[in-house]
């Protein structure tokens, strides 16, 4: 089920900023110590944000596309939260983490609105 209005290029997207997570995620996991564990807490967040969109486009109803989506959203700005963290503690140059951190807002902007409408729909 798809929602009506929602980006058709959303599933994409967030494939693709799943991707560029796993590219940073790879040169993180080379360092010892914290870096290592924030990567893997932020590979796991971004993956969902995909994985949850993708479940929600092949859903058999209009709870299961909202619920997906919604988890998609919370996935969304856990990753949005993992990125601030990078930055803030000088893991990753803040200006590295600039697009990524843009990307996962407009990811949470674009969930949210697709959960409210959806379910404004009742």
């Amino acid at each position: 089920m798809r929602a009506e209005g929602s980006k058709r290029d959303l599933p994409q997207r967030s494939f693709d900023f799943a991707l560029r997570v796993v590219k940073l995620c790879q040169i993180l996991d080379h360092k010892p110590g914290v870096s290592r564990t924030l990567a893997s807490q932020l590979l796991r967040s971004a993956s969902s944000i995909g994985a949850n969109v993708e479940e929600g486009q092949g859903s058999q109803s209009k709870a299961d596309f909202t619920a997906k989506y919604y988890v998609a959203c919370k996935e969304a700005r856990e990753t949005h939260y993992w990125l601030r963290l990078l930055a803030a503690a000088k893991i990753v140059p803040a200006e590295r983490l600039t697009d990524l951190i843009d990307e996962a807002n407009q990811l949470i902007a674009i969930l949210t609105t697709i959960v409210k409408k959806t379910r404004a729909r009742k």
